[in-house]
């Protein structure tokens, strides 16, 4: 007879792993990111003292950079909303030939280096086909010029943050629901009614979004408008110029405190985002 008093012993459980180790090193992965960029702030804080930052910031050109920085942003987000609101609701919702192609020359100005895109924009604006010069065109015939002038300064940052813009858009016409739409054509809407009775209002969270990411994107542009706008003091010199052009004359202080303020202003950016409730607090 055989012995069967081996099968009949109770079944171990298997030892579940502590997860522990797990989370230690994720969790310190992050941390050392994030103290990374806490030490970064906090070393050009300790930099510069407040009666530093104040005689900095209080230069004229300084000044007129700030200014022309917060009217040239808010432009250029205005314009990629306008672009961005369109192109992404027709690449969310339209399957085309050619889409992907559209797809992939939007992504462009994204993975594009900053100082390709600027130079693009001068050969573009100064590129006689035919004898006919876009730049002289608006220049003489306009009355209108744009590189070297404040416009190329707008448009270095609206080439880039577009981009980032559709993105946005894009992905908030893909959380919308279409059926809704399709009701609304089926009782005598045409497709723009139903775009901007339907959609639209459910998409503003997304345009806040947008736009917002698309002015934080300009702020912090530099390579095209130094090759595009240039950066000349009191004319095209914006915020991240200033930085660049303090730092050639060897005015450290004031580089730091022009870092600093546009510090602040990102962070104001990013908590005016999650504030409104744009869904990127998660």
């Amino acid at each position: 007879m055989s012995d069967r008093r081996g099968s009949e012993l109770p079944k171990h459980p298997r030892r579940r792993r502590s997860d522990v180790p797990f989370f230690l090193v994720s969790s310190g992965i992050s941390a050392l990111f994030v103290l990374l960029i806490v030490l970064l702030v906090a070393a050009d804080v300790a930099f510069i003292s407040p009666a530093e930052f104040a005689a900095a910031i209080a230069k004229p050109e300084i000044k007129a950079a700030f200014r022309l920085t917060l009217l040239s942003c808010t432009a250029a987000s205005i314009l990629s909303i306008w672009v961005a609101t369109p192109l992404g609701y027709l690449m969310s919702r339209f399957r085309f030939p050619g889409r992907w192609i559209i797809d992939t020359i939007v992504d462009i100005p994204i993975v594009l280096p900053p100082l390709v895109l600027g130079l693009s924009l001068l050969i573009l604006f100064h590129t006689s086909v035919g004898g006919f010069q876009l730049e002289r065109w608006l220049t003489d015939s306009v009355g209108f010029p744009v590189t070297f002038h404040w416009p190329a300064v707008i448009l270095a940052q609206f080439s880039v943050s577009c981009a980032f813009a559709v993105r946005t858009m894009r992905v908030t016409f893909d959380q919308i629901d279409p059926r809704a739409e399709d009701v609304a054509r089926t009782l005598g809407c045409t497709r723009s009614q139903a775009f901007a009775t339907v959609a639209l209002p459910q998409a503003i969270p997304g345009m806040v979004a947008a736009f917002t990411i698309a002015w934080a994107r300009a702020l912090g542009e530099f390579g095209p408008i130094l090759v595009f706008a240039g950066s000349t003091r009191m004319k095209t010199e914006v915020l991240s110029t200033s930085v660049f052009l303090e730092l050639s004359i060897g005015e450290l202080d004031a580089a730091v405190a022009v870092s600093l303020v546009m510090v602040a202003m990102a962070v104001a950016v990013l908590l005016a985002l999650r504030v409104m409730g744009t869904g990127l607090n998660s």
